[in-house]
């Protein structure tokens, strides 16, 4: 496999990644295996930046932004912080810290990762004014109203200037408990974990019920129009003045040595702690020195988080069941006795697929050392093999579906089994809920539960056939009154209005991500054209490679999808991109543009939509034909380049103006 070839599946993999984790909040991976997944793809694009895509996942901060709550700009980006998860990656950070300062006096101040939700608050003559979350790290959601609620919070303080600070929305361990209690009494679902908890209860549309909930807040951070102090250690200080929330838990560190003598003593008292932690957090101290060491595109240099190994516990596994996803792929989950970890008493964990279960040889009965890979993902370790009892056998894989019985397949190019049954119940109803998801068609009120209802009553076996449920038909599904009824079918035909690559995105295609999605809107404008495309069109395309060419011919040659699609055209889907109506078009036409940096304003795809609109072309690397290096902030290696090309670079109000703006 060629380096180019490596990073598309890189891309791909993180991609699906992030899908599963902000779309259908089923993550498949725990934080450290992202994380070298995204390390890989960072340091192979580094080394070769002529393969860097403006649409990497490098190039994105990870998004809580839902439709629900209005979207306010922050005034400094909320960046996500480099995760490191051994001493010596913490040497490497102090390393090049003092190496980019040219300087051995430096110290740190090491505070505790609150496993919880990011928030701003912002102050008006000393009067909350909003709080936003972060939200894609440039734009976060006003929650103001629910924050209001959080009695930790204050709503006024003595100072009367304006100010922003930041802090961690979290639950402490026994309120967390107490309120999967009552919610349990109440025959309501249980909450996963505290940050589940946490992050549903900041976007819940009625504050009362927010107030309800045992929220508290951690603030660390501060920005103030006058008098700022000059370190971290005295801005918590600061805070704490104001009548801020500060944790008492942080030190002040003068090399790897002290940082590390603090974060052993915090992983070895975390059990201990209210609340949970997943690390600690090291920070430059003087802010001078922070602001003169700069931020990658995804990341401040002046701070890391050290990630602690995943807690572990031991309990007996009790039976191993199979769940099939939307794309056949039936996964093996271990059923545990019940045991507390991490914060949330855990009963399922997953085994990954049939190689994982030989290779450890897993076995229902044995006694298991399970943990939450990144505090997220309950997986089994290992056997304990000297608990096993005398009459153990191996354990034999399935070789039906267990939901609808059909013949599994093995892929010899990967480890998936599959069912290839497309009418497979369990299948039905996770596509339909990829379909309703937020990232494609967005049809508001279509959870899990209201699917299987609607498949239950209906009788439905693909998501065209939700446009052709009747009066009838709705006003039967249980449960349902009439408000849910109106909704429903309101949302319905909301969904006819999304784009197009929202459109190809909800098809399920393999391989084809969002990201994916919006490249193939952006270069067929049409569903039919792209239906219609070869592999030798579509392998010209960037970012699209042989796999996702492959995916593509294969899901459109299919002759149920094919009626599916048919069906959707009836109903008035989005077979079409609206052609934007073409702006200067002599000053874009055939000019090719690179994109790089942050802009202030605009989204980087945003820019290249307007460059494309207008019949110019956006180029992943700078050569001598690129026209125009389009740049913002921490732009790297592709405007360095363009400088010694002598490429003509711009900034956004530069091109603003070539837009007639």
């Amino acid at each position: 496999m060629d380096i180019s070839q490596r990073i598309e599946e890189l891309r791909r993999e993180i991609r699906d990644h992030d899908y599963r984790y902000y779309v259908l909040a089923e993550p498949s991976i725990d934080d450290q295996a992202y994380d070298m997944l995204m390390k890989e793809l960072e340091a192979l694009e580094a080394e070769h930046p002529e393969l860097v895509s403006p649409d990497s996942p490098t190039m994105r901060v990870g998004s809580d932004i839902s439709s629900e709550f209005p979207q306010r700009e922050h005034a400094v980006p909320m960046l996500s912080i480099a995760n490191t998860y051994s001493r010596e990656e913490v040497e490497d950070f102090d390393r090049r810290t003092r190496s980019l300062l040219d300087s051995d006096d430096i110290r740190y101040t090491c505070e505790l990762k609150i496993d919880g939700i990011a928030l701003s608050l912002h102050y008006r003559d000393g009067v909350l004014h909003s709080a936003v979350t972060r939200g894609d790290g440039r734009v976060g959601e006003d929650v103001t109203q629910n924050v209001r609620t959080i009695r930790s919070i204050p709503l006024r303080f003595a100072d009367s200037g304006s100010c922003e600070i930041r802090g961690e929305v979290y639950m402490e361990l026994e309120a967390f408990s107490r309120m999967n209690e009552v919610r349990e009494a109440q025959d309501e679902k249980a909450f996963a974990n505290p940050r589940n908890a946490t992050a549903g209860s900041l976007k819940l549309l009625d504050p009362k019920q927010v107030a309800a909930r045992p929220l508290k807040y951690f603030a660390y951070w501060l920005r103030l129009e006058d008098n700022m102090p000059e370190t971290q250690w005295d801005a918590l200080a600061q805070l704490r003045q104001f009548g801020f929330p500060v944790n008492s838990e942080r030190a002040l560190c003068k090399n790897s040595d002290e940082i590390m003598n603090f974060a052993s003593g915090m992983e070895a008292k975390r059990s201990d702690l209210p609340y949970d932690i997943d690390g600690i957090v090291i920070k430059v101290d003087s802010f001078a020195q922070f602001e003169e060491l700069g931020a990658t595109a995804k990341s401040p240099r002046g701070v890391v988080a050290y990630k602690f190994s995943a807690e572990q516990a031991e309990t007996i596994l009790e039976d191993i069941i199979f769940q099939v996803g939307r794309t056949g792929t039936v996964t093996p989950v271990a059923v545990l006795s019940p045991v507390f970890l991490a914060g949330s008493t855990i009963s399922r964990a997953t085994l990954h697929n049939e190689q994982e279960i030989a290779r450890k040889d897993i076995r229902v009965g044995d006694t298991v050392v399970i943990e939450k890979g990144g505090d997220i993902i309950p997986k089994v370790v290992e056997v304990v093999v000297e608990k096993r009892v005398a009459d153990s056998t191996p354990f034999e894989f399935i070789t039906n579906c267990p939901v609808c019985g059909t013949e599994l397949v093995r892929d010899e190019s990967e480890v998936a089994v599959r069912c290839v049954n497309a009418a497979c119940p369990a299948q039905v109803e996770k596509r339909i809920l990829h379909f309703a998801s937020r990232e494609a068609m967005n049809i508001e009120g279509l959870g899990p539960s209201n699917i299987t209802k609607i498949i239950s009553t209906t009788g439905i076996t693909d998501f065209a056939s939700l446009y052709s449920l009747t009066d009838e038909q709705i006003d039967n599904i249980p449960s349902w009154k009439e408000k849910s009824r109106v909704n429903f079918k309101l949302a319905l035909e909301n969904s006819k209005k999304r784009s197009l690559a929202q459109f190809i995105f909800s098809l399920g295609i393999r391989h084809v991500g969002a990201g994916a999605a919006r490249t193939l809107a952006s270069t067929f404008r049409s569903l039919d054209k792209l239906m219609a495309a070869n592999r030798e069109k579509l392998e010209q395309i960037d970012d699209i490679g042989s796999t996702v060419a492959d995916s593509i011919l294969e899901f459109f040659n299919n002759e149920s999808n094919r009626e599916i699609i048919e069906n959707l055209r009836k109903h008035g889907l989005p077979f079409e991109e609206i052609q934007p109506e073409p702006v200067n078009d002599f000053v874009f036409s055939n000019k090719s543009f690179v994109l790089t940096g942050t802009l202030p304003t605009m989204t980087r795809s945003e820019a290249a939509d307007s460059i494309r609109a207008r019949g110019g072309k956006v180029v992943s690397s700078v050569s001598g034909k690129t026209d125009y290096v389009l740049a913002g902030e921490n732009p790297g290696s592709k405007f360095d380049k363009a400088q010694a090309l002598g490429i003509s670079i711009i900034d956004e109000e530069a091109f603003f103006r070539m837009l007639g703006n």
